[in-house]
């Protein structure tokens, strides 16, 4: 049973392939939208660099009031 419900599984998942388009008329670097999704890559990017900047500063200022006590 187990083969069979696999073998179903594969099949149905092959005849949905064979429903997308072979080409893509309008891809997002035929349209532009490809600079959208750099520029939000990159937005998101920046902003975890900067996130990741301020906790080390952060960290840094502990660690020396934390000497600064033993």
């Amino acid at each position: 049973m187990k083969k069979i419900s696999t073998t179903l599984l594969l099949v149905l998942a092959a005849v949905q392939l064979f429903a997308q388009t072979a080409t893509a008329p309008d891809s997002l670097y035929a349209s532009d939208k490809i600079y959208v999704v750099v520029v939000c890559a990159g937005i998101i990017l920046l902003g975890l660099i900067m996130f990741l900047f301020s906790i080390d500063r952060r960290l840094k200022k502990i660690e020396k009031k934390s000497t600064g006590k033993n």
